[in-house]
């Protein structure tokens, strides 16, 4: 306590942490039931599926999904960085240049450690770009103000989906659905600060409607991490075991690598045994698939949480977290990718890397 009250410039950050987090649980949903609520906005809607940017088809059927919008964003972001750090690459390479470098060197490095020096640079590109366009994307996705800004689904679109989910449409409890309150009747709308108390039930909307410029309704965000979308794990997982296999044929043949799942020469306990590889290697792709889906959106469930209760400083720690969390499930996943990889390419019994 001395050592604090000696030290002025902690003491000064000490007092403003507390004066923040006071705002954030006075300002957020906790103390909205004591008056306050003056920085909380109503609990973001949380869907498992993907949600279209816009309530009209862009072609045909098909929608453009907020998923959808930060993939293209993050693919953007990154062929920008590879295209600013090595359009003029030096002996002396620049800050950019020289991140870049350490990234490359560090994955070749390690494919090298998992697959040795023959196949690194065969597994290593694929590796990398998993890990970036992870990491790039679950980032994205946990930006302040992301899930935020969006198009309004009108009460009538929200009532025919609700029905649409029941057995009997005549089940759907009015007075249990929430609707959000904007002001004016544009295409756009904002979860703003201050406006917890913003909502109306869609059985009061029914009744009373709501007040002239102002609209009801239940925000669909423009943006949204791709990887709570199980569609995006899904198709770098099949991606991933697809490439897995085929360096596999590639360095073993086709007999080679096929013999691993179809082992007739062992009587039935190889039969047996290659069963239970291509059950394996089914359940690889899953687990890929439910182990980056699942801790993306309980990441992105978390934080809409915490925003709603306690905003500003109750939130950061938690920010903090999604960024590690974020991080490791891209490395893990590339990791687990550079491993299958070398197993693919090596005959059983075989002690060669």
């Amino acid at each position: 306590m001395s050592s604090l009250l000696g030290n002025p410039k902690m003491l000064t950050a000490v007092i403003a942490v507390g004066i923040l987090f006071i705002l954030g649980l006075a300002g957020g949903a906790l103390g909205n039931q004591f008056g306050g609520g003056f920085l909380g906005a109503p609990l973001a809607p949380i869907e498992l599926k993907a949600e279209p940017i816009g309530p009209d088809p862009i072609i045909g059927d098909f929608k453009i999904t907020n998923t959808m919008v930060n993939t293209w964003i993050a693919i953007v972001i990154l062929g920008l960085i590879s295209f600013l750090g090595t359009r003029r690459a030096t002996e002396i390479p620049s800050r950019l240049q020289g991140f870049l470098e350490i990234i490359i060197e560090f994955f070749l490095s390690l494919a090298e450690s998992v697959a040795g020096p023959k196949n690194a640079r065969r597994f290593f590109p694929l590796a990398t770009t998993i890990f970036l366009f992870i990491v790039t994307s679950n980032w994205l996705g946990i930006l302040p103000g992301v899930g935020t800004i969006g198009w309004v689904e009108s009460p009538e679109e929200v009532k025919h989906h609700k029905e649409a989910a029941l057995d009997d449409p005549h089940d759907l409890d009015l007075g249990s659905v929430n609707l959000q309150v904007f002001d004016g009747d544009g295409g756009l709308a904002l979860l703003s600060l201050g406006s917890i108390d913003n909502t109306v039930t869609l059985e009061e909307f029914e009744e009373h409607g709501v007040d002239d410029g102002k609209r009801a309704g239940i925000l669909i965000p423009f943006f949204r991490s791709a990887n709570t979308d199980i569609n995006t794990p899904l198709s770098m997982a099949i991606i991933a075991m697809f490439m897995v296999h085929f360096w596999g044929l590639r360095s073993l043949g086709v007999f080679g690598h096929v013999g691993k799942f179809l082992n007739f020469k062992e009587g039935p306990i190889g039969v047996f045994v290659g069963v239970l590889e291509a059950i394996g290697e089914a359940a690889r792709v899953i687990s890929f698939t439910f182990r980056l889906f699942g801790n993306i959106f309980a990441g992105e469930v978390l934080l809409i949480a915490m925003a709603f209760l306690i905003p500003l400083v109750g939130l950061v720690p938690f920010l903090g977290l999604e960024l590690f969390v974020g991080l490791i499930q891209a490395f893990i996943f590339s990791m687990l990718t550079l491993v299958f990889a070398a197993s693919a390419s090596i005959s059983h019994g075989s002690e060669d890397h």
